[in-house]
């Protein structure tokens, strides 16, 4: 079975998981998959705006799929299609590790 800690990579945080198991999608180690809960705008409106519009809407599963050598930008699979993102913008997505 794998745990809420098997998803990150050792070191890798950029913020503390919530009790609920909600962590930003940027914590997330490549081949994990997980489940959008909230887009904010901690970034900017315009930012968390454009994240919604690619896909990354509460509900939708998304699968990180490979990370850049210097672990920025990663890329991630969405709604069948896939999504480059720097870490920041990433860590404005909000997720629960998918069923399944």
């Amino acid at each position: 079975m794998t745990t809420v800690d098997d998803l990150v990579e050792p070191g890798d945080r950029l913020s503390a998981v919530r009790s609920d198991g909600e962590r930003p999608l940027a914590d997330l180690a490549p081949g994990a998959r997980a489940t959008v809960t909230r887009v904010t705008t901690a970034g900017s409106p315009a930012t968390a705006r454009r994240l919604r519009d690619l896909g990354f809407t509460p509900g939708t599963v998304v699968q990180v799929v490979r990370r850049a050598p210097l672990r920025d930008p990663v890329v991630y699979l969405v709604k069948d299609y896939e999504v480059c993102l720097r870490r920041a913008q990433a860590a404005c997505v909000y997720t629960v590790r998918a069923d399944g």
